[in-house]
């Protein structure tokens, strides 16, 4: 899928698996020009801890409440955390980059340095794109006049899909679930311009919804509709869109691998949906006629193509402008780009002010030619000691992990053979691609932002496009490698480390055992017990979903896995809001799991070699450990995201991820002298214990 179209997919249907544009500067040089002093790293810190609190009362605020007091909220952020600390940090060294990248204006042709800096040059130049104002959506406007019937719609649609232009329903390609080793034709439910079906059906979200009704009656304006003509198109969006919400799963049931599953046939598709021409859309796409389909969700599929007749054409023509210049606006000049950010940005997230121009336009470039920007980055920024520490790391949790699995006591031997068979064909990979990505074939512009923008995700598009029904790149990885994040692939069978997460808080070469096993090594743990999830644990040794649990060891892994819900869901975030302890369920696993055995990995080592048993700032390294993962998690939040995220994010809050595993395991009551007279105490029978 192209840029903005994954992203829009990533909202829409968890289950597989934030550029506006105002004129903060005038010229690159302006905007860039020297180079304040950088962010300083975010390691593990004992001046983080809040030495008022009692660790045996609550352990999170003596672990990071100095941190928390010290460091509001800044005012380009909707979230501060040590996670967002990293992430600002490894933005400055990317700018480094980016700027450099832009002075070789005379580079080779279509080389990563040129291209990376041309479109850096060119979302810069927000003189140019001002003087531009609306004119480079003028080819857009002239083929939606051209819109006459279902088979122009779809079309049109499909041309969108392709250039990141979201609308109407999701489309990609990824490996196909039931056989893995080939890629696949996907379309699932989408079309939403609020976060989530929720925001416009549950009554807790009323004046977000009169504000985005507001914001798209502006927006409108801002094109040249008058005063009523932009308020009557809002509401026909608005209601459009309220039919697709009613139409659309939860994210909870978005979350369930088998039930989001649907393989048509060509003819069943059609059938499905008869009144959408599927033929045109593929055509347009350049797709040749598919065999096969996976549907995700059929029935939202079937509402679509009532919709087609029943929906006046003037209010499908409203919901299509709106949804060009929406998925555009943060690409366009200032006007639009600010209106978008102050819905977007501060009615649902909260945050006064946008970010930098230079980020913003680096996380367009991390979006579109991301691994062009990653093989600049790996040069400068990714040590070679790094990648060899890791794979110790890795090492030595999968050692844990895999003998955890040959010992069992609640699984059954038949299952047990094939979880170790899966085990045993797992992989990781770390810091970055063997074979960087070629863009060669791309064009980029020093004077075409919008350009730039929708060429690379076409060129994305067809590059995915094309593989479909062909085998599956398992070299291929799904971060750049200046992401600061890690993933499990279910069909890979792989966990990947990319080269942005190997820094402080989370990878620290300079810090003890305790500490780097409590942040990268539970990190690590996370993604391996991924496998084994609520969800990973439904796909074989081969990366197929298919059943190969008995009967009665599923049931017994959801029982434990309900302990789990049950902790969560008690967790109140906000006044009268909870955790959804189902739809973050197998994040919370993995956080668990990865603890656990991320522990025992420490043990050993420690066990291996005694020198390294060592008492540092008073605390023992069993103490340091519990401390380092509660660290990681620092957080403050404005209440508006934290609310959005409680909808949309599989993950708990950091405050809980900070304290959730701890608390199911002995280890972290020894350590700190907990007793069942401490608040923190949780009953050894309702405690958790999985994997």
């Amino acid at each position: 899928m192209s840029g903005i179209q994954r992203r829009r997919l990533d909202q829409v249907c968890r289950a597989w698996a934030s550029l506006s544009a105002s004129a903060l500067w005038l010229t690159l040089p302006v905007a860039v020009g020297a180079a304040e002093n950088p962010p300083p790293v975010p390691r593990f810190s004992m001046s983080y801890v809040d030495r008022s609190v009692d660790p045996k009362a609550d352990f999170y605020q003596f672990a990071t409440g100095a941190w928390r007091k010290n460091n509001p909220v800044p005012s380009d952020k909707s979230r501060w955390a040590g996670f967002d600390e990293l992430q600002e940090r490894n933005w400055w060294l990317i700018r480094g980059i980016l700027v450099k990248a832009a002075a070789e204006a005379q580079a080779p042709a279509a080389s990563p340095l040129r291209q990376v800096g041309d479109f850096f040059a060119a979302a810069m130049d927000t003189n140019r794109i001002e003087r531009l104002g609306f004119s480079p959506l003028d080819p857009e406007w002239s083929r939606l006049k051209e819109v006459r019937d279902p088979e122009t719609a779809m079309a049109l649609l499909a041309d969108w899909h392709l250039r990141g232009i979201a609308a109407g329903f999701g489309m990609g390609v990824q490996p196909d679930a039931k056989d893995s080793s080939v890629y696949a034709l996907h379309l699932v439910q989408g079309g939403l311009g609020l976060p989530d079906r929720d925001y416009y059906l549950a009554e807790g979200f009323t004046s977000q919804r009169d504000r985005y009704r507001r914001h798209i009656a502006a927006q409108l304006r801002l094109l040249g509709d008058g005063e009523s003509e932009a308020g009557a198109a809002a509401e026909a969006v608005l209601a459009l869109e309220t039919r697709l919400a009613k139409a659309s799963r939860t994210r909870t049931e978005l979350r369930d691998r088998e039930k989001n599953y649907h393989k048509l046939s060509r003819n069943e598709l059609d059938q499905l949906a008869p009144h959408l021409p599927w033929g045109a859309y593929f055509r347009a796409a350049g797709i040749s006629d598919p065999a096969t389909v996976i549907v995700g969700q059929p029935e939202f599929f079937k509402e679509l193509d009532r919709m087609v007749s029943e929906v006046e054409a003037d209010h499908w023509l409203a919901y299509l402008r709106w949804h060009l210049v929406s998925s555009l606006a943060e690409h366009l000049h200032a006007a639009p780009a600010d209106e978008s950010f102050g819905f977007y940005g501060t009615v649902l997230r909260g945050q006064p002010q946008q970010e930098p121009r230079w980020q913003r336009a680096a996380k367009s470039i991390d979006g579109a030619l991301g691994e062009a920007l990653g093989r600049l980055y790996v040069q400068e920024h990714f040590p070679p000691a790094a990648a060899a520490r890791m794979s110790e790391l890795i090492a030595n949790l999968r050692g844990v992990f895999r003998e955890r699995l040959g010992k069992l006591e609640w699984m059954g031997e038949s299952t047990r053979r094939q979880a170790l068979q899966k085990f045993d064909r797992f992989t990781e990979k770390v810091g970055h691609p063997k074979q960087f990505r070629d863009y060669s074939g791309l064009e980029i512009r020093r004077d075409d932002h919008l350009g730039n923008v929708l060429r690379a995700n076409a060129f994305e598009s067809r590059r995915e496009l094309a593989r479909i029904g062909k085998k599956v790149d398992r070299a291929e990885w799904h971060m750049t490698p200046q992401t600061v994040n890690a993933y499990f692939s279910p069909p890979l069978n792989e966990i990947v480390f990319p080269a942005g997460i190997l820094q402080p808080p989370f990878f620290d070469l300079e810090m003890d055992d305790a500490v780097n096993y409590g942040a990268i090594g539970v990190v690590i743990g996370h993604e391996i017990t991924h496998g084994y999830d609520d969800q990973g644990r439904k796909y074989d040794a081969e990366g197929n979903l298919r059943d190969w649990w008995t009967e009665a060891d599923g049931k017994e892994f959801d029982r434990r896995a309900a302990k789990v819900v049950d902790q969560y869901a008690a967790y109140e975030a906000l006044p009268g809001k909870r955790v959804n302890g189902r739809l973050t369920l197998g994040e919370n696993i993995a956080d668990l799991g990865g603890t656990s055995i991320a522990f025992e990995a420490l043990q050993r080592a420690l066990a291996k070699d005694p020198s390294r048993r060592r008492v540092i700032d008073g605390l023992t390294p069993e103490q340091r450990f519990f401390l380092s993962l509660s660290q990681l998690w620092r957080v403050n939040w404005r209440e508006a995201e934290l609310q959005r995220r409680l909808v949309v994010d599989p993950h708990s809050p950091g405050q809980f991820r900070g304290i959730g595993p701890h608390v199911n395991l002995p280890e972290f009551y020894q350590a700190w002298g907990i007793t069942e007279t401490s608040p923190l105490w949780r009953k050894p029978e309702d405690r958790a214990k999985i994997w």
